[in-house]
Order: C-alpha cells, then sequence, then structure tokens
C-alpha cells in the first residue's frame, strides 16, 4: 500500500512539473539595478541605436545601455537628466527625447555626447495643474501625423479646477496644443493600436464601474463630466456633450448622448487587475510570438500583463482581454516594445502597493521561441463567438458544449466611486463547432447582452497533447451585437 502512495505521490508531482507555465514561453529578466538609483519608472524607450531610456515617477531619466543584448546581466544604467517633474511619458523622435512631465511636456538632448542632457526644451504647457496628488499626466509617441497626445488625470477624482483637467490633447510637433476628447478621470497609460487609433486606460472611480480600455476617438466624450467647463476654451470642438443621467447603463446612455463613446473592452476589477497603465501594441512580425497586432496593457496593482484582442462592430471598437504574463517585480506603469520584439516593462509600487513586493523593478520580457496553447482571438457573431486558437483544439473536448461555461455583468453608470457587479446573467453554449483545422471553434451562445461583458470559460478544452489552456478565461465587452455572421 505505501508503494502505491508514492506512486500516486510520484504521478502527481510528474504531472504539475509537466503542466505549462508562463515561463515556459515568456521570460521576465531583470535589468540590473544600481542600488543606489530608485528606477521608479513612468515611461520607457527605445532609441535607434538600442539604448533604452526610461523615465521616473522621481524626475529622473534614466539611460540604458546593452539592454538589447542576449545576456541582459551586462547592462548598464546610468542617470541621463534630472530636475523635472513626474515623467510619465518617454519617445524618441528627430533625435530628441521628449518626456511628458506632470506640468509641461519637454524635449531634452545630449548635445556635447558626454552621456547626460544638457537642453532642455518646453514643447507644450498648455493645461493646468496646483500641486493636487491626483493630477498625472500622461504622453504617447507620435500618431500617424507625428502628433504626441497627452492624457490629464481630474483634480482628485471628481472635479476639475485647472484647465483641460479630464481631457486628451494633441500636441504638434512644432507645439501647438488640441484639446480633442473630454470625460477622462484617471488614466494610467496611453498608446495606439496596429491602425493608428488612440486608446488609454482609465480606472475605477466616479463614472466608471470598473477600469477600462477606452477609445480616444477625436472629439468624443468619455463618460466623466467633470471637466465640460472648458469647453469654452476648446474652440474646434462645436459641440460639447450632454450631461450624464446618474446610475444608468453605459449601453442606454450613449443611445441618449452621442458623443459618447463606450469603453472598448472592460478590464474587470479585481478580477484581471485593479490599475491599468501603459498600453503597447506587438508590431514585431512575428518576433514576440503569436499575438501580431494585439494589444498588451500592463497592470499596476497586480504587477500583470494582460494582452487584449479588439475588432470594430458598427463603429464601435469592443474585444476582449486575457490574462498574458504575471510575476513582475514591483507594479508596471511604463512599458515599450524594441525593435527586436522583447517588451521593456518597469514601475513602483509608492502610493498603491503591488503584488510585485518591491518598491521599483525595471524588466524585458522575452519569447522563448515556444508557443503557447491560447485563445488567440474572441470574435462577436449574431449568435454566440467565434474563438480562435493558436494550435489546433483536441475536437472531442472543444466540440463538447459542456467544456465551455459563461457568465455575464455589467456595471451602473454613476456618478458614485466604481461599484459592484450588476445585471447579472448566465448565457448558455448550446452548441460547440470545430472547424476542420481544428484552430477555431464557433459557439452557439442562448442569452448574448448587448453591453455587457462576457466571461468565457473555457477549462474542459485541450489541444491534440491532451494539455490545457494556459490561459482559460477571456472577457468579452459586447459593445454591439453583430447582424450578420462575420
Amino acid at each position: 500500500m505505501q508503494r502505491i502512495v508514492f506512486s500516486l505521490i510520484a504521478s502527481a508531482v510528474a504531472a504539475a512539473a509537466a503542466e505549462p507555465k508562463e515561463a515556459d514561453y515568456y521570460q521576465i529578466q531583470p535589468i540590473p539595478n544600481p542600488e543606489n538609483f530608485a528606477l521608479e519608472t513612468g515611461g520607457l524607450e527605445v532609441a535607434p541605436d538600442g539604448t533604452v531610456y526610461a523615465t521616473t515617477r522621481r524626475g529622473e531619466v534614466y539611460r540604458i545601455t546593452g539592454a538589447e543584448a542576449e545576456d541582459i546581466s551586462g547592462a548598464k544604467v546610468n542617470l541621463y537628466a534630472q530636475g523635472l517633474h513626474e515623467a510619465l511619458g518617454a519617445s524618441w523622435k528627430d533625435g530628441w527625447l521628449y518626456v511628458q512631465q506632470r506640468p509641461e511636456m519637454t524635449r531634452v538632448k545630449d548635445e556635447d555626447g558626454d552621456g547626460r542632457a544638457d537642453v532642455f526644451e518646453t514643447v507644450s504647457d498648455a493645461w493646468g495643474l496646483n500641486g493636487d496628488y491626483h493630477e498625472y499626466a500622461f504622453g504617447s509617441k507620435p500618431d500617424r501625423e507625428g502628433n504626441f497626445w497627452t492624457v490629464l488625470c481630474l483634480t482628485g477624482s471628481f472635479g476639475s479646477d485647472d484647465p483641460f483637467r479630464g481631457w486628451a490633447l494633441r500636441i504638434t510637433p512644432e507645439g501647438k496644443t488640441i484639446p480633442t476628447c473630454s470625460g477622462i478621470r484617471s488614466p494610467g497609460g496611453i498608446g495606439f493600436n496596429a491602425e493608428g487609433d488612440v486608446f488609454y486606460t482609465d480606472n475605477q472611480g466616479p463614472w466608471n464601474g470598473s477600469s477600462s480600455l477606452k477609445w480616444l476617438k477625436p472629439g468624443s466624450f468619455q463618460g466623466h463630466p467633470g471637466g465640460l467647463k472648458w469647453y469654452e476654451q476648446a474652440p474646434n470642438l462645436k459641440e460639447k456633450p450632454i450631461e450624464p443621467i446618474d446610475n444608468g447603463r453605459m449601453v442606454k446612455e450613449r443611445e441618449r448622448n452621442p458623443l459618447l463613446v463606450p469603453p472598448a473592452v472592460m478590464l474587470p476589477h479585481s478580477r484581471v487587475g485593479q490599475s491599468p497603465t501603459a498600453i503597447v501594441t506587438d508590431l514585431s512580425g512575428g518576433k514576440f510570438g503569436p499575438f501580431q497586432n494585439q494589444m498588451f496593457v500592463a497592470e499596476q496593482c497586480y504587477s500583470n500583463i494582460e494582452r487584449v484582442y479588439l475588432e470594430k462592430i458598427d463603429g464601435l471598437y469592443q474585444g476582449a482581454v486575457f490574462m498574458f504574463r504575471e510575476g513582475f517585480g514591483s507594479g508596471l506603469i511604463g512599458m515599450v516594445q524594441s525593435p527586436k520584439g522583447h517588451f521593456f516593462a518597469g514601475g513602483s509600487d509608492r502610493g498603491w502597493g503591488a503584488r510585485g513586493g518591491k518598491p521599483w523593478s525595471l524588466d524585458r520580457v522575452v519569447w522563448t521561441g515556444k508557443v503557447p496553447f491560447e485563445m488567440h482571438e474572441m470574435r462577436a457573431q449574431p449568435d454566440g463567438f467565434t474563438v480562435t486558437f493558436t494550435e489546433p483544439v483536441d475536437a472531442a473536448t472543444a466540440g463538447k458544449a459542456e467544456s465551455w461555461t459563461m457568465d455575464a455583468w455589467t456595471w451602473a453608470f454613476r456618478g458614485e466611486y466604481g461599484g459592484p457587479e450588476v445585471d447579472q446573467t448566465k448565457p448558455v453554449v448550446k452548441k460547440a463547432e470545430v472547424a476542420a483545422d481544428g484552430k477555431s471553434v464557433r459557439l452557439r451562445i442562448e442569452g448574448l447582452v448587448k453591453g455587457h461583458v462576457h466571461l468565457l470559460h473555457a477549462d474542459g478544452v485541450r489541444n491534440a497533447a491532451g494539455n490545457p489552456l494556459l490561459h482559460s478565461e477571456a472577457y468579452y465587452t459586447l459593445n454591439n451585437i453583430p447582424a450578420k455572421d462575420r
């Protein structure tokens, strides 16, 4: 009997060891950090020569050389600039490093070649601040027209005491500032999708039941009315949104308020994270694995990265969020992809705390060359979803309706801080049809709800080798239900 017990234990240990892990596919490699550097990364950029620039919450800029080498242990960190004010964005353009500070966008340059910046020029300071802790400012890379975007937090969670707090602004290369979108609460990052449209992450709070990824459609209203008074200083915007009705539902509110753009993807609070930050789209052409053109969202509180698949239905973005990689050293705030396809991600835990446990971190994420068994895309259909995979599924498991389950809910659209999940339903997977190549499954579902988040569980699905999905959950934000098959 004792021999049988030992055999069962050994089998269980071997099975656990063989279970796929995130690190099998994407490795987190810490960049050596001298002890005297408090590298609370706020923004990241990779210059054409491979040098990584990290701007920090403490107002410094660090220059990291050797970060793209195969062996990361030889990377060197050196101070490049200091004396800035909470630098939460970095972008290289025409030989200058553009830095998003809280009070302005600045460009800096090392003109004498000694490795330290010696030229600092203001590009734009066309917004206000008064010292309130909440008045963060996040800056983007250049858009298709060469403009930078900045998203500005409100003064506190509820109001806007200074010009354009709660807005997105565009800044031309010449420094002209263009008010572009209102209704922002507390952004944590800004970036572009593969088509070049601009998105930002907003955090749970008033008029935001959960954190989310939002599309900055020019002229749009993002939902928080705190900064609407600044329209009188935005003559380029001819139409002003109406005040939202408190404690309604986003799906109904957008019918009465045509400027309101709903979140493209909700990032369910306490399920995938609590403080989303930087946005990066994989444009590496396969150097980062099978997720070309998909978006990745960093998370401060949970110290992880999430993956997002987006599609456009009836003029609105919507899509699914999947877990991607956990286990970073601290709370992630800045993130960038290098020409070699690597991700650099870093941040801090100061003020909020983070699961990573360290006060700050800066890591490189490298694809090992192995393809994980994952849900690749989740596409909306009139009667359900089509789910694609990174490799063929086992038809016997994926073709059983019982292998799939679904829950759905939304949040109240209200002026109070955050809020619980409401209007819960349980859509039923009636049929699962596996494609001939095994790379996709069409799910016929009864009970889809427009405007709800639909949580898909795929716990019973296996691949040809009998392995489960690396991540078996997907959260799809169904802003619109397509009228016909796609």
